[in-house]
């Protein structure tokens, strides 16, 4: 009778550790999904910089060009013909509004890359927070697998534990509350 308990409760102990596996699985499955993601945001968000570097050169060449012309106009307005002096004007002009376009653009787009600088974040912590739960299923399904081998009733109670670390950092990768 002392025997079959004895396997009974090995029985169950298996079982648990069955679900353990199952669970890291799971766990190690959405921690790869949101590592990924975090990737990807990650490149995204460069190439929303590279953009506005981009925007920020080109605006600063017709900054640097305007200067030039207004400095060309103001030393030889005297000299040049009025249809001269309207071109230089039109020109400088297009370039102020290329440049506060640029100026514009830029802006639109440093919001969409702090917007994904953000949205990385979030996925990092939900990754992190599923990587903290993994580690915990694992010192379950390590502290199971020894109570097996060695009988011990008490380190499958306490692998089973130390699932709450499990719960606790999974639900929080949700459903943030720390």
């Amino acid at each position: 009778m002392a025997e079959q308990q004895k396997e009974t409760w090995i029985t169950w102990l298996a079982l648990t550790t069955a679900f353990l596996a199952v669970f890291a699985a799971v766990t190690t499955m959405f921690m790869g999904k949101y590592s990924n993601r975090a990737i990807l945001i990650q490149g995204q968000e460069s190439d929303q910089w590279a953009y506005y570097q981009a925007k920020s050169i080109k605006g600063h060449t017709y900054e640097i060009q305007k200067q030039k012309l207004e400095l060309e106009l103001a030393a030889q307005q005297m000299k040049m013909p009025a249809s001269a002096v309207d071109k230089y004007k039109n020109v400088i002009a297009n370039f102020g509004a290329n440049i506060t376009r640029y100026e514009k653009e830029k802006a639109e787009i440093k919001v969409g890359a702090e917007k994904l600088a953000g949205q990385k974040i979030g996925v990092q912590n939900i990754s992190a927070n599923l990587s903290y739960s993994l580690i915990f299923l694992q010192i379950a399904i390590v502290l199971s697998s020894v109570a097996a081998i060695t009988k011990k009733k008490p380190l499958w109670y306490f692998g089973l534990g130390t699932v709450l670390g499990w719960v606790v950092f999974f639900a929080n990768a949700f459903f943030p509350f720390f």
